[in-house]
């Protein structure tokens, strides 16, 4: 769902930068891909409507889309893994540098 909502980003850009009224377009947009003869609509920019895309020659390629997805999946798992080990060693840090013990301080080093 989150990847569905992140893919709509690009036709509510389209039809607010047109001024298209972004609800009434994307409804329209998702009773049209609703059925599978319909897949190549999309909103054309100039005119902010809803439009076949094939009839206007623009075409997107489905490798293009999956090369790009699996890039943003690659990259955000290189952010999580960089976060995990972050966390880690900041963890580590506040358990070595933890408060001093009353033995510790009795201590003061000497031996």
């Amino acid at each position: 769902r989150a990847v569905a909502e992140a893919l709509e980003v690009i036709p509510r850009t389209l039809a607010e930068n047109c001024g298209a009224s972004i609800v009434r377009l994307l409804t329209q947009l998702r009773a049209k891909h609703s059925s599978s003869e319909n897949c190549t609509w999309g909103v054309d920019g100039n005119k902010g409507a809803l439009t076949d895309m094939a009839e206007l020659g623009v075409w997107e390629p489905l490798v293009v889309k999956t090369q790009t997805i699996k890039t943003a999946v690659e990259a955000a798992a290189m952010l999580l893994r960089i976060d995990d080990i972050v966390s880690g060693i900041s963890k580590k840090k506040d358990t070595n540098t933890g408060p001093q013990t009353q033995q510790d301080e009795d201590d003061n080093g000497l031996d």
